[in-house]
């Protein structure tokens, strides 16, 4: 997969992402156009692709400096190596030509990436889908904020 592929398929989870949280704050939609009769929310979905954006955002990333990372353990090597730029330094200074008015540290984004993997497997696996409303829209925040981070550096090169 070359990084283009990967800035698209970030893009694709955040906007699925997007789709999953609307459906789920409308339960009239969910009876009416797709037959639901027992209408529900799917906000542990939202925050998996939310951290599904991030993850490929990061791998465009890594993919323009000539990394690629496979299983096994994809995510856990795609953390580490992103974490790499970050502590060398080299992402925060892309960032800071990027974004000269709005300061978006790397220290962030990296905090970004290791808090939504953490809570992919917290909500995902482990807290009732109601519950999740309001960590899903922060995790589409911060997707939002990955995402558009990671593609202004990519363009970039």
């Amino acid at each position: 997969m070359d990084s283009n592929l990967s800035i698209h398929r970030a893009e694709n989870e955040y906007k699925l992402a997007g789709i999953i949280f609307k459906i789920s704050e409308n339960p009239e939609l969910q009876t009416k156009t797709f037959g639901i009769r027992d209408p529900e929310t799917y906000f542990s979905a939202v925050i998996s692709h939310s951290y599904y954006s991030i993850f490929f955002a990061a791998k465009a990333y890594l993919l323009k400096k000539g990394i690629a990372v496979v299983a096994p353990e994809e995510h856990r090597k795609a953390y580490e190596a992103f974490k790499g730029f970050v502590d060398s330094g080299e992402l925060d200074v892309e960032l800071l030509k990027i974004y000269q008015q709005a300061l978006v540290r790397a220290e962030v984004l990296l905090g970004i990436f290791k808090e939504e993997k953490k809570k992919r497997g917290t909500f995902t696996y482990r807290i009732l889908p109601q519950a999740n409303r309001e960590p899903a829209r922060e995790s589409m925040e911060h997707a939002k904020i990955f995402l558009n981070a990671m593609q202004a550096v990519c363009e970039k090169r």
